[in-house]
């Protein structure tokens, strides 16, 4: 078993293997990978450690071996349908992120309350009432949402998706949505919040670097 930590960054070292493979490159030093994700030699080789002896020293890892095993572990190895509730900007701006497809997330539907923006298109898809949700997601087999709505509608909503069946939710709306039972995962983004810690961080270096304001 991993760390909630280590599971953290595995994604990070899927990223970068996966840019390293695009370049043209076979194998990569653990070093390599610590100096592209600010981190040290040691805590990357202790968190790879935990997928048995698939480096060797002074050779280092096998880029595709290491790819298709983190992918396996993180669930990158299969294809997963993936809804979108709440086409705000925010909304917008994640359906067209490249990223999801690339590492086997499908987005599939789209959904929104506002009718002034259901029947319009959004890339490939046609924006739909909150009312098919249900039996989209059934008809569709849909295990994932992503969900961008405002901080009032969320809970309700994620209950909604709870039951009919979602099993993991990406919350962007800017309250913590906290899972009605265990059968569903329940990942709370704030923007905001994470620019108050990206602040912090420059304030506490700034700090310990002697400066002033």
């Amino acid at each position: 078993m991993f760390s909630d930590a280590t599971i953290s960054r595995l994604p990070l070292y899927l990223r970068e293997l996966q840019q390293l493979q695009r370049a043209g490159s076979s194998r990569v030093q653990s070093g390599v990978l610590a100096r592209r994700l600010g981190l040290n030699d040691s805590q990357v080789r202790r968190d790879l450690s935990g997928f048995g002896p698939l480096g060797q020293r002074g050779v280092g890892y096998e880029i595709r071996a290491l790819i298709e095993t983190i992918q396996n572990t993180l669930g990158g190895n299969r294809s997963w349908n993936v809804i979108l509730v709440g086409v705000g900007n925010l909304g917008t701006a994640l359906s067209g992120y490249r990223g999801f497809e690339q590492q086997g997330f499908r987005l599939v539907g789209a959904f929104d309350t506002d009718p002034r923006k259901v029947g319009k298109r959004l890339g490939t898809l046609e924006i739909q009432p909150l009312d098919h949700l249900e039996d989209f997601i059934q008809s569709e087999e849909v295990e994932l949402a992503i969900l961008s709505v405002p901080a009032a509608a969320a809970p309700s909503v994620a209950q909604r998706l709870e039951l009919v069946g979602i099993t993991g939710i990406l919350n962007f709306a800017p309250i913590t949505v906290t899972p009605p039972q265990s059968s569903v995962t329940i990942v709370n983004v704030d923007l905001a919040v994470e620019l108050q810690r990206l602040a912090y961080a420059v304030l506490t270096s700034k700090k310990e670097a002697g400066e002033t304001d």
